[in-house]
């Protein structure tokens, strides 16, 4: 039995589905969980509030220092819904509906390029189960019901990623452009996202080495490959030009403050110390021992449920096996710059789940590669029907779902009252800027 390939219509409304799963799944209650305000979403907010009526800047100070790009859209959002916590939240929140939507139209592409996949019932299927996956992950959802942009990051990579691939499908240079575009603005984002232009940069220099070794065509350094690269670099550039040239004159005040290699009084032995406790720290941290801190995490618990933690470490372990898989490259080496900056802070900032949580399009693909795997094993070896793989996923899909949900609606909720400790009116807090915490 085969499947169709899916019509535009059909992926239409799969896409539409995945943006009520996800809109549902996050504003749910979502005024009443969590109830308070953190003390960092009121230091955004006084950020957001600070950029009105001055011409552009790239960089803040404020909240111990940030990019400006998603505070102006914070400030958009302030003047709309006025100043409360739903309008501190809400870009948060629908950023976070559009990464759901975006992870699902860029799985569909990457589920075509993994050599993997035999069976064609599995092209239709992947996207669906990742979307989905991603959507009801605990890790994913909580950073979507407060004011900070995880989200927005997210959703930047993940749409610089889905024209790179365009491009790759096409060999069109006009793709180039929306993905330097966005690996641009991902620069402005959250301070992880500053690394992510690696990606697309190195891939389509390996995408061009590997077409001109199939011409026999040795001359790398050619005036077209030159113009390739610049459709990618040049809006690229221009975007991150701004805050570059701030930073190379004045300090990034949380680098400084969170990395300890850039500390002058440590050995060099102290900081290899540092780096092996963060690397066991956040390797412990998808199935073991999570995040303490109650804003990212119920605390200390796993930040996988163990459907997803057996899924992402059976399939990173594929994924290394068959590392000659061009995708599988690329999501090891996004996975790799993800975690990368929270290994080079201080050890009792770990592990955390926030500054690590663009690894999540990553683990995701692990995930896909791992359902991939064990439907082809059961479908060729065991002879085991289509319509019952199907079934047996969606009740696996369901079942880590509701654990996720359970989790966070039954016992992350409790934990908010401490975590998130401002519990008067935004509007307060902003009127009497000396407030400690009300109860």
């Amino acid at each position: 039995m085969t499947s169709p390939v899916p019509t535009k219509y059909n992926v239409l409304i799969a896409a539409l589905l995945l943006g009520v799963l996800s809109t549902f799944i996050i504003f749910y209650r979502f005024t009443l969980i969590p109830k308070t305000l953190t003390f960092d979403e009121i230091e955004f907010a006084k950020l957001a509030l600070s950029l009105e009526n001055k011409s552009y800047i790239p960089y803040s100070p404020l909240a111990t220092g940030h990019a400006t790009l998603y505070f102006y859209i914070l400030l958009f959002s302030l003047k709309v819904f006025g100043i409360t916590s739903f309008g501190l939240r809400f870009p948060a929140a629908l950023f976070g509906v559009g990464v759901i939507i975006a992870a699902f139209f860029v799985l569909r592409n990457v589920v075509r390029k993994m050599d993997i996949i035999r069976s064609p019932q599995l092209h239709a299927l992947l996207p669906l189960v990742g979307a989905f996956l991603f959507a009801t992950t605990r890790w994913y959802f909580n950073f979507a019901r407060f004011g900070f942009e995880a989200t927005f990051l997210l959703l930047l990579e993940l749409l610089s990623l889905f024209f790179f691939l365009h491009y790759l499908d096409h060999r069109q240079h006009k793709w180039l452009i929306p993905s330097g575009i966005f690996a641009g603005l991902a620069y402005n984002s959250y301070q992880p996202g500053r690394l992510f232009f690696i990606i697309p940069l190195f891939f389509l220099f390996l995408f061009i080495l590997e077409r001109k070794q199939n011409r026999l065509d040795f001359s790398f350094f050619s005036r077209k490959t030159f113009i390739t690269f610049m459709y990618f670099v040049i809006p690229f550039v221009i975007l991150i030009t701004p805050l570059s040239l701030y930073l190379s004159q004045n300090k990034d005040v949380r680098v400084s403050q969170l990395m300890y290699p850039t500390n002058n009084e440590m050995s060099v032995d102290e900081k290899f110390q540092f780096l092996g406790r963060n690397i066991a720290s956040t390797a412990l941290m998808f199935s073991v021992k999570g995040d303490v801190n109650g804003r990212h995490n119920y605390p200390n618990k796993a930040a996988l449920n163990p459907l997803m933690s057996l899924l992402f470490i059976s399939g990173f372990l594929l994924a290394l096996w068959q590392i000659k898989n061009k995708m599988n490259q690329l999501f090891l080496l996004y996975f790799s710059i993800a975690v990368f900056p929270t290994l080079l802070t201080y050890p009792w900032e770990n592990p955390n789940m926030l500054r690590t949580i663009t690894c999540l399009p990553a683990l995701i693909y692990f995930s896909l590669v791992a359902v991939a795997k064990g439907y082809e094993l059961l479908e060729r070896k065991f002879k085991i029907k289509y319509t019952i793989l199907v079934v047996g996923i969606f009740v696996l899909l369901c079942l880590s779902a509701l654990y996720d949900l359970r989790t966070y609606y039954i016992f992350q909720v409790p934990v908010f009252k401490e975590a998130f400790e401002a519990s008067m009116p935004l509007s307060y807090y902003l009127e009497h800027p000396d407030a400690k915490v009300k109860k």
